[in-house]
């Protein structure tokens, strides 16, 4: 059977955390965000462990440390994801170019699929969006 735990960590333990798992050869399965419904950001770092999964789960920051130099594309092509969808960076990550957004998509709204397509289709052409 497969273990899962959760592990509440501040910002500050994110760097310490994914250099000890990479020094004890742990693999990064993935990094998991959402926002809570008052808008709280829950980003999770969700590392492989034997017979389970860590996740170390940070709340209630919306800019955090990259650890796309410890953890390379493993980590880089989900930090990148994560800040084209929801309001949450992570310093240190290039964004000169996006993933799998237009160029025109718009930055920092947060979760696109909440914002009806009329509405996204209006701001991509620059138009003003009548409420």
């Amino acid at each position: 059977m497969q273990e899962y735990k959760r592990i509440d960590i501040t910002k500050d333990e994110i760097i310490p955390t994914a250099r000890r798992m990479r020094d004890a050869g742990v693999h990064l399965a993935m990094i998991h965000a959402y926002l809570e419904t008052d808008g709280t950001a829950v980003v999770s770092y969700e590392y492989e462990i034997p017979n389970g999964i860590e996740s170390y789960t940070v709340t209630g920051e919306s800019v955090l440390p990259t650890i796309s130099d410890i953890y390379d594309l493993g980590a880089e092509w989900p930090e990148r994801e994560i800040m084209e969808l929801m309001p949450i960076t992570f310093e240190g990550v290039d964004t000169s170019q996006r993933l799998f957004m237009p160029d025109t998509m718009i930055d920092g709204q947060g979760q696109i699929l909440v914002i009806p397509m009329d509405e996204l289709i209006a701001k991509a052409h620059g138009e003003e969006v009548e409420k």
